[in-house]
């Protein structure tokens, strides 16, 4: 695949769709930061092709479980959802303009098959189990991590070490047994709200 075909199916994202390419959130901005889904706008067209240029194939989920990365909860039993490749640095160096470089990688998420509400209510999601919070900076490289117990003190603590630093820009939640992407961590802009 050519670099400008990559390029055809992660647009920049720019004005109003950069804010729309923003997400929904599930962190109040008391803490400083917010968790973030992945942004509706995106969904919509992992919901088509996926960032390595699939279709989705959309199945029932007869035993419910998967983290759903669209809503950050786990899905129940008979959802519809879909299993796609996404590449969340390079999504997200599509939306500021860093250059990642190596560190552009992609991975299995899970979605609904349709358009979702997104996350409801505060905290952080998929905390239940150990974590890896992954610190990048605004050039899009790996700064460092942290592997985080259970439990959302936890999981404060180390988002606040990990945004302590100012060198920091974005944080990756990520599952240990597999390495998957569960969700991104960003700092509150000041005047707005997550």
């Amino acid at each position: 695949m050519t670099r400008a075909e990559r390029d055809d199916r992660i647009p920049p994202v720019t004005g109003a769709a950069g804010r729309e390419a923003e997400g929904m959130t599930t962190v109040s901005e008391t803490t400083g930061h917010s968790a973030r889904a992945i942004a509706p706008a995106v969904l919509a067209r992992l919901r088509e092709r996926d960032d390595v240029g699939r279709p989705a194939a959309p199945f029932t989920d007869e035993e419910g479980g998967a983290p759903l990365r669209c809503c950050l909860r786990r899905s129940e039993p008979g959802e519809r959802i879909a299993l796609v490749s996404y590449a969340p640095l390079r999504r997200w160096a599509a939306e500021t303009g860093a250059a990642v470089g190596a560190y552009d990688e992609q991975g299995p998420v899970f979605i609904h098959a349709r358009e979702c509400a997104g996350p409801a209510g505060e905290g952080h999601p998929f905390t239940n189990a150990h974590r890896v919070v992954r610190r990048y900076g605004a050039d899009g490289h790996i700064l460092g991590g942290r592997l985080v117990g259970e439990g959302s003190p936890r999981f404060d603590a180390a988002f606040a070490e990990a945004f302590d630093d100012p060198a920091v820009a974005l944080v990756h939640v990520r599952a240990v047994e597999y390495g998957c992407f569960l969700y991104e961590v960003r700092r509150n802009q000041v005047g707005t709200s997550p």
